[in-house]
């Protein structure tokens, strides 16, 4: 069974940067897209960023280019998502997300798992 637990959510001031995470398990995810996304209160859920767990290739929301990174511990199936900069526009509530195949998509319909959410929190 397929499980991803996200955490290192939190309350930070605004030009600060966190670091979450997404752990995954139950299976190998060499073949697999790993994602974060956001929603944030009375707006829809947005992609944020991806890559692919086999060769890393990676994909940008454009409104965290330049601020966020994305990159996996293979040896820990570990997903991080390093956020730098942060901005009012970004408190929300982050989940990763997982789809079997490569490629990056930005759509979420096209994710099989969800982890639980980490809130994320900036203040100004």
């Amino acid at each position: 069974q397929v499980q991803l637990v996200d955490s290192g959510g939190g309350l930070v001031q605004a030009g600060g940067s966190l670091r979450l995470s997404c752990a995954a398990s139950g299976r190998t995810f060499s073949r697999d897209t790993m994602a974060w996304f956001r929603q944030a209160p009375g707006r829809e859920r947005e992609f944020v960023i991806g890559i692919s767990w086999g060769d890393g290739m990676t994909n940008y929301g454009d409104s965290v280019k330049g601020r966020f990174t994305i990159s996996r511990d293979t040896a820990k199936n570990t997903v991080y998502l390093q956020m730098n900069s942060l901005q009012p526009e970004d408190p929300a509530v982050y989940y990763c997300a997982a789809r079997r195949g490569m490629g990056v998509l930005l759509g979420q319909q096209v994710y099989e798992y969800w982890g639980q959410g980490t809130q994320v929190t900036v203040s100004s």
